[in-house]
């Protein structure tokens, strides 16, 4: 059972009935005490529910705790946030009231220039831990759009992710276009987002326009072709009207080149699209560079000029380090270096972990 679901059987078998639980969800992701409102609980409220709402209140909140923020200049902030088992995930509050989210910890798909994916997946995010992220945001921000973009592919915990899209798309407020799911590529998000009670954006890391230069930077993403994967999203597109938002992490020399400007304008043109173009954001360890600004304002202009509407963007958080599952990765290694193996095992928080089941 999901955490979500656990969470609705609890106050069900409390006498609950569908407004009741509709409303202890809709105050929970909206970040709201649950005792908020003019009426007194007590008239309208079964007893037992209400009695139950303060335990329920500190389950809830018990998700997730904060372990280290990370404020930048560009006015996002970047959370390090410690989930029941003691592994940590990121979630970034991202300026004009965006956030971004994760949703697992670590990643399977390995792309060679992330952080995250160094070491493969450590486990799934439930459904309840993420709206969580977004529940501790607002107690902090605003929160109006939600990005699948922190650590870890969605794609590869769909029924998590998208039971948690269908509570912040509904209860929680957030218009269901400002909710973005982000993927490598992955058949079965074709299948399953259009049958969704919430319908999200669409966002699909291409990174590059050559098959054989996909499969190095992304080993372990599905075998989906760049003209495949443009070809099924359109039809996405088309379902819901929302743009399909392209991702491009520009890497100088690898995919900076003219021959990929051209190849972003065969697979683009006329597509209900938006390329956005993101310098990437360096990690010590890696050998990948970011192109100049300069370099990457001409790719924009180029790809303008010629019809493909394209946004350059910067990596939230430059100035703090903070490119995806960095803070997480230094953490660790900090803990690490300060902690002392003791009797050949390391502390609990390195230890591969299922989710807590709490509620």
């Amino acid at each position: 059972m999901s955490q979500i679901q656990s969470i609705r059987e609890r106050v069900r078998r409390l006498g609950a009935r569908p407004a009741h639980e509709l409303r202890i969800l809709r105050l929970w992701a909206q970040a709201k005490p649950q005792n908020s409102g003019r009426r007194p609980l007590e008239s309208f409220m079964p007893t037992a529910l209400r009695e139950d709402l303060a335990q329920l209140t500190d389950d809830l909140n018990g998700l997730l705790r904060l372990q280290s923020a990370h404020p930048a200049e560009d006015g996002s902030v970047r959370w390090l946030l410690a989930l029941q088992d003691g592994q940590t995930l990121e979630t970034v509050g991202l300026p004009r009231d965006g956030l971004c989210v994760s949703s697992q910890v670590g990643c399977a798909v390995g792309c060679v220039f992330c952080m995250t994916g160094r070491d493969g997946l450590i486990r799934q995010v439930g459904s309840a831990e993420i709206v969580a992220q977004v529940a501790f945001a607002r107690l902090h921000r605003p929160v109006k759009k939600v990005v699948f973009m922190g650590m870890g592919e969605p794609a590869h915990n769909l029924d998590n992710v998208m039971e948690a899209i269908e509570v912040l798309g509904t209860v929680g407020n957030i218009a269901h276009k400002s909710l973005v799911f982000s993927t490598v590529g992955d058949p079965r998000v074709f299948e399953r987002l259009p049958m969704g009670l919430v319908k999200p954006a669409l966002a699909v890391s291409l990174h590059t326009t050559r098959a054989d230069l996909r499969a190095q930077l992304l080993p372990r993403a599905p075998k989906m072709s760049p003209e495949e994967l443009v070809e099924a999203a359109e039809v996405y597109a088309r379902q819901t009207g929302y743009p399909i938002q392209y991702q491009w992490t520009l890497l100088e020399g690898v995919n900076d080149s003219e021959e990929e400007l051209e190849g972003i304008v065969r697979l683009l043109k006329g597509k209900y699209a938006l390329m956005n173009m993101i310098p990437y954001n360096a990690i010590d360890d890696l050998p990948f560079k970011r192109p100049s600004w300069e370099r990457a304002a001409e790719m924009a202009r180029t790809l303008h000029r010629r019809g493909i509407l394209t946004k350059l963007r910067n990596s939230a958080g430059q100035d703090v380090e903070g490119g995806c599952g960095q803070l997480r990765a230094r953490e660790l290694q900090s803990a690490l270096n300060e902690s002392p193996v003791m009797n050949g095992t390391l502390p609990i928080h390195f230890v591969k972990a299922k989710p807590a089941t709490v509620l």
